[in-house]
């Protein structure tokens, strides 16, 4: 979909990032030292931490993925938002204060602090990298898809300028750029998600589809027409292709795709397929989803709308069992040429349906059920496990320091994620849903009400990106110069080398998210990271745990925790239903298991190798000692 920037969109992505990059240049003169450039010198007020980790951690996968998921998938897609948040209450009780008195810089600090293994070394390093690469993905590929309607730009376009600036932030001056550069992108995010959320309350609910316009005028709503098949051919339309239920007619020279019902109706679809969009190269998938009715109100009274909702009150008409609301599916057809095209038609729900749960998360089979425990498993313990949000626990000057800037944090994601409820259920309502892309609900919501709001959200969402992308090529910098070549390989680098090598390592990791980000186009991105957090669930989260709570706990146990954690999460998603259904091209039958998500194995097996290998190594830790 490409909706083409307008200048004002581009003149307000160009100064936030001049600004970004001024940030950068400042800051470059204080990043000379190891601890200046990795750990901001540890001297961020714990206020400005606070919302700095609100803006690492609401990432594209918070902003695009969430609010997407909620606009397709209602009270499912909230669960993600569930999932995030209650992970914190790990972080602030039991990571926050040890993790500060433990560390310096990095991860693998903090874990090695009693063992001074080089065995803990490597392991920890390779996990920071492993799963800063599979939290980038999701973000560069949130990137490509905002700067398509931002700038006019293809989506590979857009994940090379994000890689580009995050590239520079991070080379020039390190903790210190990034920790401002999520202090201003997450205030500024917590600010005008609540501008559109209040902007969407006052507008209230309508079914009149023709209020929704995009900023120009132009209809930003598809509304599929209906007809029969009688009724296309007696206006000239000739039936060329039949494929299951869907038939393709030509109409003074137009293909049209029509969807046909069990009593013979006939309802337009959009489509894609063979570099083809509505079968016009470079055609648009219009953005889709409405009220069709309101429970309670007539006719006449829901095409004139409610007027201005409080929250409880929105909330209260859209799942009201007599509320239609438009919803979009997608099917897959063969076309006269014998090509795979997919289609995407309308289906109806209830405000009932809209908000039940089971959309996506159906607990009717053994497999279903283990797939929804396990992703619940990784949201809640990935967060005081990622990489990037640990390392920000160094950037403060003490662990009650580290302990307020947890409780600013779960503050401001808390309130945004409320947030997210109202601008996904927007967007499936006012027709803002891009039926191809998710991802970008939330921008196109925002410009059903003009183009400056478009403008800002649509930066302060790419800001989004640039904030946590930086976060985490810091984090994979670290473990590559800090912990790889300093103290795994005993390098034994100045400052000034540390920092030097801390900087290729962005450049190398920077390169790598970019290609990544490109390859992963399309697929929702709040569902990838919650694979990131699956693999740090089950390979961080275990040792520091035991480390902190068992004495028991030896460096052998730890490694072969955390290289078991590894391995086990990612070899059950790279053989999983959902890699074989997406980037392998092929069915999900074809997978080797039907176990989406990994963490109800990967999480306990890592747990189990730590206890079983502490137990088994304890003599030779006595003989050390």
């Amino acid at each position: 979909m490409n909706l083409h920037g307008t200048p004002l969109s581009i003149v307000i992505f160009a100064l936030f990032v001049v600004a970004v990059l001024c940030l950068s240049t400042f800051f470059a003169r204080k990043a000379k030292s190891a601890s200046g450039y990795y750990a901001a010198g540890g001297n961020i007020h714990w206020a400005v931490n606070g919302i700095s980790f609100a803006g690492d951690y609401l990432s594209a996968a918070s902003f695009l993925g969430i609010c997407g998921m909620i606009a397709t998938l209602g009270y499912d897609g909230f669960l993600y938002s569930v999932g995030y948040l209650a992970g914190w209450v790990v972080a602030l009780f039991v990571v926050a204060e040890p993790l500060k008195r433990m560390g310096k810089f990095t991860f693998a600090d903090a874990i090695d602090a009693k063992y001074n293994s080089r065995g803990i070394k490597l392991a920890a390093a390779i996990s920071t990298l492993v799963v800063s690469i599979c939290y980038l993905i999701p973000q560069m590929n949130g990137a490509g898809s905002l700067v398509e309607p931002l700038l006019g730009l293809p989506h590979w376009a857009g994940v090379v300028i994000v890689g580009g600036i995050v590239i520079a932030i991070v080379a020039t001056a390190g903790m210190a750029s990034t920790t401002y550069v999520q202090f201003l992108k997450g205030g500024l995010l917590l600010v005008f998600s609540t501008i559109l959320v209040v902007s969407l309350l006052v507008r209230g609910i309508s079914t009149d589809p023709s209020s929704l316009t995009d900023p120009s005028g132009k209809k930003l709503l598809f509304v599929p027409q209906h007809t029969t098949e009688a009724g296309l051919l007696a206006q000239g339309g000739q039936l060329v292709h039949t494929s299951g239920d869907y038939q393709k007619f030509v109409l003074a020279g137009e293909p049209s795709w029509w969807k046909r019902d069990a009593a013979g109706n006939l309802a337009q679809t959009q489509w894609t397929g063979g570099g083809h969009t509505n079968g016009k190269v470079g055609g648009l998938l219009y953005p889709v989803g409405r009220v069709q009715a309101i429970g309670g109100m007539s006719e006449e009274q829901a095409a004139k709308g409610t007027g201005t909702l409080s929250p409880f009150s929105f909330l209260a008409h859209l799942t009201n069992a007599d509320t239609k609301i438009e919803q979009w599916a997608t099917a897959k057809v063969t076309d006269e040429a014998g090509k795979k095209i997919t289609i995407y038609y309308a289906k109806t729900v209830t405000g009932t349906d809209e908000m039940k749960p089971g959309v996506k998360f159906k607990v009717d089979t053994l497999w279903n059920k283990l797939n929804f425990v396990s992703l619940m498993m990784a949201l809640f313990f990935g967060t005081a496990a990622l990489p990037h949000i640990l390392i920000r626990y160094y950037t403060v000057s003490s662990p009650a320091a580290a302990r307020k800037s947890t409780i600013v944090a779960i503050a401001a994601i808390g309130f945004f994620y409320v947030l997210t409820l109202y601008m996904g259920l927007g967007a499936a309502t006012n027709g803002t849903i891009n039926p191809a892309d998710s991802n970008m609900s939330a921008p196109l919501l925002a410009m059903s009400f003009g183009k400056v709001l478009f403008a800002l959200i649509s930066a302060i969402a790419f800001a989004t990106v640039l904030g946590t992308v930086a976060g985490l090529i810091v984090a994979a910098s670290g473990a590559v110069a800090h912990d790889l070549m300093d103290r795994y390989a005993g390098m034994n680098l100045t400052d000034t080398a540390k920092v030097r090598a801390g900087k290729v390592a962005a450049i190398v990791v920077g390169i790598i998210a970019i290609i990544l980000g490109i390859l992963f186009k399309g697929v929702n991105v709040s569902f990838l990271v919650g694979w990131a957090f699956a693999v740090a669930a089950s390979a961080n989260l275990p040792a520091i745990l035991m480390l902190l709570f068992w004495k028991k706990t030896t460096a052998a146990g730890i490694v072969a925790s955390i290289t078991v954690g590894i391995i086990a999460a990612l070899g059950i998603i790279l053989t999983g239903p959902e890699m074989f259904a997406g980037p392998y091209g092929k069915t999900a039958a074809d997978a080797w298991h039907k176990l989406g998500q990994p963490g109800i194995i990967s999480i306990p097996l890592s747990f189990l190798t730590l206890v079983i290998v502490s137990l088994a190594t304890q003599k030779k830790r006595e003989i050390a000692r």
